[in-house]
């Protein structure tokens, strides 16, 4: 059995996109119940060169959007990045998850060899669809809702692998 590029990608993260949305309600609640300001939370890292778990969450809805609209060939939306809250980066996943849920199958189905170029700082990078998804945009999208997670866990916030994974 094969997997189109649709089911290779687009469920892939709208599931994890799901379960980060559940999990910063466990969040929310752990800083509530702990009198944590939110903002600590959102400003810590695994270690001081690393980004903040603000701008992780940031960084896996912009490959989450910017992996389904460069498969479909249409434009990847731009967000601001101005979010300061917790309520403020559930609202960001949700426009992320509605977004990937737009796109249709047939958009994404089939384009293994399409052309995609990207700004990645100042380098310019270039990918066919089939490479792009299974060696850029997947890797790096479980690399920072890993790093998420890990973020969340190392101070306190009780969740496993069963809340990263979601339901199944």
């Amino acid at each position: 059995m094969t997997h189109s590029m649709y089911q290779a990608s687009v469920p892939a993260v709208l599931q994890i996109l799901n379960s980060f949305s559940a999990i910063l309600d466990k969040t929310a609640a752990h800083c509530e119940a702990r009198k944590i300001d939110p903002a600590v939370l959102l400003a810590s890292r695994l270690y001081p060169d690393m980004f903040p778990l603000l701008r992780q969450i940031q960084i896996v809805t912009d490959h989450a959007k910017g992996m389904a609209a460069r498969l479909a060939g249409v434009e990847v939306p731009v967000y601001d990045d101005k979010e300061t809250s917790l309520a403020e980066l559930k609202d960001r996943i949700a426009r992320t998850i509605a977004f990937v849920s737009a796109v249709a199958p047939a958009q994404i189905d089939g384009s293994e060899e399409r052309a995609i170029s990207l700004k990645a700082g100042p380098r310019e990078l270039h990918f066919k669809g089939q490479p792009y998804l299974v060696h850029f945009a997947l890797p790096n999208f479980y690399f920072h809702a890993t790093v998420a997670y890990a973020i969340l866990r190392h101070n306190g916030v009780e969740i496993g692998k069963k809340d990263y994974l979601g339901p199944m």
